[in-house]
Parts: structure tokens; sequence; C-alpha cells
């Protein structure tokens, strides 16, 4: 490998791929194909966040690759996003907002209670572009299976579901299914209707979708459930802990909106390479709120965590306790003092 490489130039606008929801048009496959055959060894990876992964590109190539994929920037960040960006001849202009992952959501699958690219796609406007490191991954439901529980901000599709007692026919299989497939907060009482623990239900509509006579039904208001400060790494892994429960869409985007003005006052506004749950632990939590719901309108069946205390699977026992002089703090930061 040439030594002579600045990885910290190259990685801004060569690192990442957006396809944010992972729903584009298949004719760029074919620009995905040309540059593989022209440019790298002839394959591609489908890589964990969803991108394509293009190796054997090499380094004296990657200023004509950029230009190559400037149509590609254009029709999916500009045109299918919104993206308020100038695009150039020099790829992507920053890679702090990772691209956002997603499942197929309600668009294909029957468990989803949410459009998740057309969330994706909202979200991107917002974040993206920025230098402040972010990661997000929208779920359709609470299966999980875009393993949003290990993004700093994992969004779930969830639902309020409606019961219409004169048409329950006292079956039982709603009872069976979410006993089966979700949390047990069903049960048949003595007059053979169903009685439910409210506060441990998920909405994820397992019971809307075995129920025979139509008696549970989804509700018409899209809601959402949000976990925060997930991470994998080397480190410090950890899940994200519930934060949100039961709010809408426009909570979300107000929450996203207010990102990259509270990165940059947490950094002082010098971007650093940081994940955004390392970003809130260093402001704390209280913080943290006080600055992403600034302006935000919670609707009224809306509920967000009183305070979060983060269980970390830690890889180097008490690696957190440092020299008082290596703390790190958010805001506004003293001048470094000169060493005599």
């Amino acid at each position: 490998m040439n030594h002579d490489i600045d990885i910290k130039k190259v990685r801004i606008n060569c690192f990442r791929q957006s396809k944010p929801g992972a729903m584009i048009e298949a004719k760029h496959l074919k620009l995905v194909q040309d540059l593989c055959e022209r440019f790298g060894n002839g394959t591609f990876h489908l890589g964990t966040r969803q991108t394509f992964d293009i190796p054997g590109v090499k380094y004296e190539n990657i200023e004509e690759v950029n230009k190559y994929i400037k149509s590609y920037i254009h029709d999916v960040d500009v045109e299918m996003c919104g993206v308020d960006m100038d695009v150039t001849d020099y790829g992507y202009p920053t890679i702090g907002a990772r691209n956002i992952m997603s499942c197929i959501g309600n668009a294909h699958c029957i468990k989803g209670n949410a459009n998740t690219y057309e969330l994706a796609r909202k979200i991107e406007r917002l974040i993206f572009p920025s230098h402040y490191h972010i990661k997000v991954a929208v779920a359709g439901c609470p299966n999980d299976c875009v393993k949003a529980n290990f993004n700093d901000f994992g969004i779930m599709g969830i639902n309020k579901q409606v019961y219409d007692i004169d048409r329950c026919i006292g079956c039982g299989s709603c009872v069976d299914a979410c006993k089966h497939h979700a949390t047990g907060v069903l049960s048949l009482n003595q007059n053979g209707k169903i009685d439910k623990d409210a506060c441990c239900c998920v909405g994820c509509g397992e019971c809307s979708l075995i129920c025979p006579t139509g008696a549970w039904t989804r509700g018409d208001k899209k809601l959402y459930r949000v976990t925060l400060g997930g991470r994998t790494g080397k480190q410090n892994p950890r899940a994200g802990k519930l934060f949100l429960n039961w709010v809408t869409e426009d909570v979300i985007l107000g929450m996203f909106a207010n990102w990259q003005k509270f990165s940059a006052w947490a950094l002082d506004y010098k971007p650093e390479y940081l994940h955004g749950g390392h970003l809130i632990d260093r402001v704390g939590y209280k913080e943290f709120v006080k600055h992403i719901f600034e302006g935000v309108e919670f609707n009224p069946e809306a509920k967000m965590a009183d305070d979060i205390f983060w269980a970390e699977n830690e890889q180097r026992g008490n690696m957190h306790v440092m020299p008082l002089s290596e703390h790190k703090h958010a805001g506004p930061q003293e001048p470094a003092k000169k060493k005599a």
C-alpha cells in the first residue's frame, strides 16, 4: 500500500454511498456494474449499511470515479430525497451522516406499520450533507429486522390497534398470536371478549393480522418508537434503549432537524469522528433532550424516557477511567494550554 495517500481527504467523498431506505431504481445497477468492471476487480460487496462496496478501485482512479457517480448522487440525493446540496465532480461532500438503513416496510411486508423508505428519505434531507457523525435505521415494525436497535437512532413503525367488541367472536386467535409472536398482553375474559394490558403492548399489529372477523384493525394514525444510543464497535458496544414511544412523524423529523445544530454546539463547531451515541454520552441525556427537541411539539399520545441508563459491554476494563486532562466536555472549549 502507498503510505503517501491522504486517507482523511479521500474518505470524505469516497466512503459514503446513499441509498436512503435501501430502495432505488433498478437502472442504477448498470452503473454499479460499470464501476466494478471498469474501475474495480469485477465484484461488489453488499455492505452492512445497505451500500454497494466496490473493491479494487485504484487510488489514481478515484477522481474519475467521483465524476462517474455524479449522475447517481444527483438522482438519489437531490431528486429522490430532496437534499439541498450542490453536486460536483468531487463525489459526496461529506460522510458524517451514514446511509440510512431500512427494511422494506409496508410497501411489501404485511407486518409493516410504516413506509420505511419514504421516512428514510425525509430524514436524509435533514441530516445530510453533514460532517457530524450519525447512524440511523428505520424498521417497519417492532420485529426490527434492520437492527435499528444498534444505531444512534433506531426508529420502528408501531400502531395503536382498534378493537371492535361487537365483531369479536371470542375465538382467541389474537390471544395466541400475541403470546407467540409478541408480548402476551391479550387474554379472554369470562364474557368471551378480549382484555388488554395496554402498558406492555408494543404496537406490532399481530392481533389485526390474525383476527378472522376484523374485530382488530390498525388505527389510522402513523406512530413510531425510537431507541437511542445503540452502537457496535471494539470498545464499548451496546444496544439502544427505549427513548420515545407513540410519537408521530412530525416529532421524528423535528428531532432530526435539530441534530446538526446540537452536534455543532456539543463539539464547539469542530467536527470530529465521534458516533452520535458517544456525543450524547459526553453531553448527558438531560442536556441532549433540551437541545434536540427545541421547537418540537409532541403529539398527545407521545411518551419519552425521563432518563436512560445504558449497559455497556466493555471490551477493556475501566477504559473510561483516565486522567482529568483527557476528559472530554460538551460545548465551547477552553484553548489548550501550551506546554512550557
